[in-house]
């Protein structure tokens, strides 16, 4: 398949022609997202929509007919709790079929799915819980504790092992059976919301990202011309559901195409990525810089010579340095394309695999059709060539840009027409445009984003702990680990129990991504003459630390 020239397709773009082309539904006049991407596959009774590969349970293929039929007996269910538009549904559950039917189902009812990812502690459960209003959370047995010291939890629906029966909660597939497989797609306008994401933000806590179903054709392009995927392609993005780059493209995104997705329930490792890719005939890979680097650390378990059959691979949540791009070429046989994009906004801005232009080692790339990228200086204007800025979209000339605001106001990152990433961008006068840093305290480790502010809340509610300064400290493997600078009361000792207790108190009120992998105890903080801490000395000081210990 010949490529299509970036600027050419770029120009004549027409999301008008798009939406006719790709929707069943109307943004005007109303459309069911469920429908979207599953229900407009399902007449094919043989079209599989999910392969699973599972830790205890055996591999598993889905069609979209089975889905749709368990979709519909998940709405009946929500129905039958007085759970329907706009209420908020949400799932705790690993990479497993019951996953995808509840984020399947809970569209289908018109309801909004908001996701959780396995790893949230107790703290970040709650939190999300109490603002979004949840109505209700699915879980599983491996998960369940989780939530019991969540105050005010909603009902919880419970997936038990066959025969396993638990006086605690409703079983899951129990429930579903006792319900209809027979049920009318609830209708959403454009600008109604169908996901409740949450972000990380430098000051207080995760701010609310409700994506509207008009999303639906961003994440189309995103699919067909910067991954490039083909009828004929087997594909696999690794990240969790729990997250949006895995919510909008490892499941909302193929499946929209009516493309067969996979879900491997195993923990990451090199071992277990190699085997799903044999197995299933991967050609087309997404996945973090993270992944890329462990697998270029332990290059040695790829046998010599061995062509895994990848046609191409993508990266997204972090830059990408030009020797892992070099050894994905060298040892995985195909090309690498890094992008950019936000829970906020979905990607923006990308290397596309599907249209030629031209490739800078490091580079974010392009914006994405649909969209128009640029990069302003402190006053806000467009800058030249060669110049530093802060990354923006232009959101006047961005029809397919799709956030309007964080959900319950926490925040305003709007600049005129401009929508404001935060992000520090190098220019390159064409269009292009490659990472330098953020202007602001988030850290990226292991391509999650993490807000400080978030860590050094739950590390007050320590006893020992009078005040904390959190920041991200360069690791080669991760990108960046947490480490937080701890001022602790008088009457604790600062030894390597209370930092071990420390870390704990992280992992499970907060997230296991999320703990400080160093805990550094200092007598001060610096802090501004108003009192506010100074996160960027403490991160240089991260840096210097790093830098020496090379």
């Amino acid at each position: 398949m010949s490529t299509e020239a970036y600027s050419a397709f770029y120009a004549r773009f027409n999301p008008e022609q798009l939406a006719a082309e790709v929707l069943q539904g109307s943004l005007d006049t109303g459309l069911n997202v469920c429908v979207e991407i599953c229900d407009k596959w399902a007449s094919d009774p043989d079209r599989v929509a999910l392969y699973y590969e599972g830790v205890e349970r055996p591999a598993q293929a889905l069609t979209f007919a089975q889905l749709q039929t368990s979709a519909a007996r998940f709405a009946n269910y929500l129905k039958s709790q007085g759970i329907g538009k706009g209420d908020r549904v949400s799932a705790l559950l690993p990479r497993c079929p019951e996953l995808l039917i509840v984020i399947l189902g809970t569209l289908r009812a018109g309801a909004v799915y908001q996701p959780l990812f396995t790893a949230f502690g107790s703290g970040a459960i709650a939190y999300r819980f109490e603002r979004a209003d949840t109505r209700l959370v699915v879980t599983d047995s491996a998960n369940r504790s989780k939530l019991d010291g969540v105050k005010d939890c909603p009902t919880i629906l419970r997936v038990t092992e066959e025969g396993a029966a638990t006086h605690e909660d409703a079983d899951f597939h129990a429930q579903l059976q006792q319900q209809s497989d027979q049920f009318e797609p609830v209708m959403i306008a454009g600008d109604d919301p169908f996901l409740q994401m949450f972000t990380s933000g430098t000051v207080g806590k995760a701010k609310g990202v409700a994506v509207p179903a008009r999303a639906l054709l961003s994440f189309y392009v995103y699919m067909k011309y910067a991954l490039d995927l083909r009828p004929e392609d087997k594909f696999w993005n690794v990240a969790d559901p729990g997250w949006a780059y895995g919510l909008y493209y490892a499941v909302t995104g193929p499946l929209l195409l009516g493309h067969a997705t996979h879900f491997n329930e195993h923990g990451f490792t090199p071992d277990t990525t190699y085997e799903m890719i044999r197995k299933y005939g991967i050609t087309n890979l997404a996945a973090a810089p993270t992944a890329y680097r462990l697998l270029m650390v332990n290059d040695h378990l790829l046998p010599e010579g061995e062509s895994m059959g990848l046609r191409v691979a993508s990266s997204a949540g972090e830059p990408l340095n030009p020797e892992v791009v070099s050894w994905v070429k060298r040892r995985l046989g195909c090309p690498v394309m890094d992008q950019y994009g936000q829970t906020e906004t979905g990607m923006t801005c990308c290397n596309h695999h599907a249209l030629e232009h031209l490739e800078r080692a490091g580079s974010m790339g392009y914006s994405m059709p649909g969209h128009r990228v640029v990069a302003l200086n402190g006053a806000y204007e467009e800058i030249e060539a060669g110049e530093t800025g802060q990354l923006a979209v232009d959101v006047q000339s961005s029809p397919l840009f799709f956030f309007d605001g964080y959900t319950w106001g926490e925040k305003d990152p709007f600049q005129g027409r401009y929508y404001l990433t935060g992000d520090v961008v190098i220019s390159h006068g064409d269009g292009s445009f490659s990472f330098s840093g953020r202007d602001d305290d988030i850290i990226t480790t292991a391509g999650y984003r993490v807000g400080p502010a978030d860590v050094e809340s739950t590390l007050l509610e320590h006893p020992a702990v009078a005040e904390s300064g959190v920041v991200g400290k360069p690791d080669p493997q991760r990108g960046a680990i947490i480490k937080a600078y701890v001022v602790i009361k008088p009457m604790y000792d600062a030894d390597d129990s209370l930092k071990q207790s420390l870390q704990t108190l992280v992992r499970e009120r907060l997230s296991t991504h999320a703990f400080p992998r160093e805990v550094e105890f200092v007598t001060e903080l610096p802090k501004t003459p108003s009192g506010k801490i100074q996160r960027f000395i403490l991160r240089n000081r991260a840096r210097e630390e790093f830098d020496q210990a090379i």
